[in-house]
């Protein structure tokens, strides 16, 4: 088993991990990165970046390659409801460079994000290694045992739980989550080839008589769809075979009915999300902090994951430079990111939880003023404190 020894051990290699990884790195900290997977090559929903988000990574050097990599910007959101648009939110209004939403394969921001950490001295990244074990010492975490295709025992000042809404190592700290099941829809994700002219170019979610779906661009040549379904009932529908629903999507998507008949041949071909928000119980404990989905969970609607994401890794940053300034992190010091990060938080699940109601309730769509300047720019950016602490950087980029 190798032994490693680390200032800071994060555990999942996604938007949060990754970018939390490059700030610490920048700011002269050795960092290693659990991650299960063993490559990029794997299934993603989340691929929408807010300008929020792009304006973290852009800060970083790492928003160009990425869409180098390949991307679409998409001009907004529109709801419509019985071909009435009920709800417009146009980014273009919002003041540049960053009044657009990017639609970005996930593994395109990684890959950006890997490869910028990986010319930075103080880097490892276990790649296709779990999470096995905790370390502790006299009740305090000090580092992770790892599983799987690369085991090492990994000490580290402060272990840093990146690894999403099923988080492992939150369950292996003893911290609990409050799962809120406040949304009444699940949703079955699917892509479908598309020629460019009959692709939205925004995110689009549409209410019909066959039901209700969201959908956007997708790189390079598609249309990610997502058909509302109601909460816990995928295992009917799926009892009945592919056949069945392919009849109620190209009800739902009758412009997209020859697509559908001969691009989605079977249940593999679609995805389900099990649409819940919740928060973990505790997100600090000495020596651990959660961020991203391991430490508060979001529905899909308005887009927030990855913004949520790296944005929690630009706040803790500078919280966790200071901490280990000091030594090892206890609680206290690493619970100053809940302190501060909660109340966005609880705005993110207000508004997503106003929006289904608004969109998917059983009374039907209610209509929506145009967001005004104000409201866009809070969905877009967030909350405007959050930035890139670079006066913390003491490693040039490479």
């Amino acid at each position: 088993m190798d032994e490693i020894t680390t200032d800071v051990c994060v555990v999942g290699g996604g938007p949060a991990g990754l970018t939390l990884s490059l700030l610490l790195l920048r700011s002269g900290l050795g960092v290693t990165l659990v991650e299960r997977s063993a490559t990029l090559e794997r299934h993603y929903r989340g691929e929408i970046l807010q300008p929020g988000g792009a304006r973290v990574l852009d800060r970083l050097g790492a928003l160009e390659g990425a869409r180098a990599r390949g991307a679409c910007p998409l001009s907004g959101f529109r709801f419509t409801a019985g071909g009435v648009t009920r709800l417009e939110i146009d980014y273009t209004r919002l003041p540049g460079p960053y009044n657009y939403l990017l639609s970005v394969p996930q593994r395109h921001v990684l890959a950006e994000l890997t490869e910028r950490c990986e010319r930075l001295p103080g880097f490892v990244r276990l790649a296709g290694a779990g999470i096995g074990g905790l370390l502790t010492e006299e009740g305090r975490v000090t580092g992770v045992v790892t599983s799987g295709g690369r085991t090492a025992r990994v000490r580290a000042r402060c272990v840093v739980g990146a690894d999403g809404r099923y988080s492992k190592t939150r369950r292996l700290a003893g911290i609990g989550q409050e799962r809120l099941d406040a949304f009444e829809h699940d949703l079955l994700w699917f892509r479908l080839e598309l020629p460019p002219a009959e692709r939205p170019g925004l995110v689009r979610i549409d209410r019909g008589p066959g039901g209700a779906v969201l959908l956007h661009d997708s790189y390079p040549d598609r249309v990610q769809i997502a058909w509302v379904v109601p909460h816990g009932g995928y295992a009917a529908l799926a009892a009945e075979g592919v056949g069945p629903i392919k009849d109620e999507l190209r009800a739902a998507l009758p412009r997209y009915a020859a697509a559908i008949d001969e691009q989605i041949t079977r249940l593999a071909d679609l995805t389900l999300l099990d649409v819940f928000s919740g928060c973990a119980t505790a997100w600090a404990a000495d020596g651990l902090v959660l961020i991203g989905d391991a430490a508060h969970t979001h529905g899909p609607l308005g887009a927030q994951g990855i913004n949520l994401a790296v944005q929690d890794a630009a706040l803790l940053h500078p919280l966790l430079v200071e901490a280990l300034a000091d030594g090892a992190p206890d609680a206290g010091a690493l619970a100053a990111f809940e302190i501060a990060r909660r109340p966005d938080v609880e705005k993110v699940l207000a508004v997503q939880l106003a929006q289904a109601e608004s969109m998917f309730g059983d009374g039907g769509p209610r209509r929506s003023p145009p967001a005004d300047d104000a409201i866009t720019s809070w969905i877009a950016f967030g909350n405007p404190g959050i930035t890139v602490r670079t006066d913390l950087f003491t490693v040039a980029d490479q």
